[in-house]
């Protein structure tokens, strides 16, 4: 069930990320529609008040009249303000409140053909016409202090809303998987259960028949049909989630003099020091079945291990021809056996007649 268990935290994590990475991006989003309408708003509030005082004070005459400035309301909400007149070629400041901007250069063919016109960031410009010739210009700076306080505010705010939604969506997708991977917990158990009672009620009467058995031959096969039955209950747990690989340095050499010993003492074994990493009693029942299966069905058997292979020949009549029988469920585990380490096997017809197996394995990695 630790497998089970795994999936579902990585469920839970795989959740979590993406409605953390969702809620990233919505809130960037939002943030940044959010600050561009803002500089916007602070710039339409300059256009504004740089408007209504440039049609507050007047010419009239030649002269610039500022009276009205004393009673407009705009005067005082503004942040900055500078009014410039014409003297010569060049300007002179007649009025200036709060954080005036600097009067600059060039204003008159910025605003020539415009009622207000956007100078810098924040700051507008309005001309005051004195006959056909732009006399004097109000320029407005608006602070943005307040609405990038206000933004922060949003910021923040919004940082700890998703933090909130991210850890709700944990707790829920937790649940979710839970809930969702229940029916397949309790399958799992079922299965575990109906595997094991199967195992039981296979071995109680092969142990009976080789109890009362004096064959030699009934004996051997016997104990066949237990180790397969074994690999098969094995292959199951371990697909189902129930038992786990181990994956241990080893010599493989070893592995392979101690399983042929148990088989046959009479089957020579050659091969050089080499490690793989495995599990041992997967690897040793893949190299039994292997083995066994030269025995049975070739007469003998010959057992190399050369680099990081397990080469076994014997002298039987060929594939498909021997009149042993077998249902190829050995075979079939040794091949599952080294998908699960990564390896591969072969099998294959000799020049020399015979069957030869190769079962390879990949080096243990650095």
């Amino acid at each position: 069930m630790s497998r089970l268990r795994r999936l579902r935290w990585w469920l839970t994590v795989l959740f979590t990320i993406t409605t953390s990475a969702c809620l990233a991006v919505l809130a960037l989003l939002v943030a940044t529609i959010d600050l561009r309408s803002r500089e916007a708003a602070v710039d339409a509030e300059a256009n504004r008040q740089a408007t209504g005082l440039s049609r507050a004070v007047y010419f009239l005459d030649g002269v610039l009249h500022l009276e009205p400035l004393a009673e407009d309301y705009l005067s005082r909400e503004a942040h900055g303000i500078r009014i410039v007149e014409r003297a010569g070629t060049g300007w002179r400041t007649r009025f200036e409140h709060g954080n005036a901007p600097s009067s600059g250069t060039g204003l008159e063919p910025v605003l020539r053909d415009q009622d207000t016109a956007l100078l810098a960031p924040h700051l507008v410009g309005a001309p005051v016409w004195n006959g056909d010739t732009i006399g004097a210009v109000v320029l407005v700076v608006a602070s943005e202090r307040q609405s990038l306080a206000e933004h922060d505010l949003l910021v923040r705010w919004l940082w700890i809303g998703c933090a909130a939604l991210v850890a709700v969506a944990a707790v829920g997708g937790h649940l979710l998987a839970h809930l969702s991977m229940r029916p397949a917990v309790r399958g799992l158990a079922e299965q575990e259960q109906f595997l094991a009672e199967a195992a039981h009620e296979l071995r109680t009467p092969l142990a009976t028949l080789r109890l009362v058995s004096r064959e030699e031959d009934v004996t051997r096969h016997v104990d066949r049909l237990g180790r397969l039955v074994d690999g098969l209950l094995t292959r199951a747990r371990v697909r189902g989630g129930a038992q786990e690989v181990e994956h241990v340095e080893l010599f493989l050499d070893q592995l392979v003099e101690q399983v042929v010993a148990e088989i046959d003492d009479t089957v020579a074994v050659r091969g050089e020091r080499t490690i793989v990493r495995g599990d041992p009693d997967l690897l040793g029942q893949a190299v039994r079945n292997l083995v066994e299966n030269a025995v049975r069905h070739g007469g003998g058997a010959r057992v190399e291990v050369t680099g990081h292979a397990v080469v076994v020949d014997d002298d039987g009549p060929g594939l498909g021809r021997s009149g042993n029988g077998g249902n190829g469920i050995g075979l079939a585990i040794v091949r599952w056996v080294a998908g699960l380490h990564g390896g591969g096997v072969e099998i294959g017809e000799r020049e020399q007649g015979g069957v030869r197996a190769v079962l390879r394995l990949p080096p243990p990695s650095s």
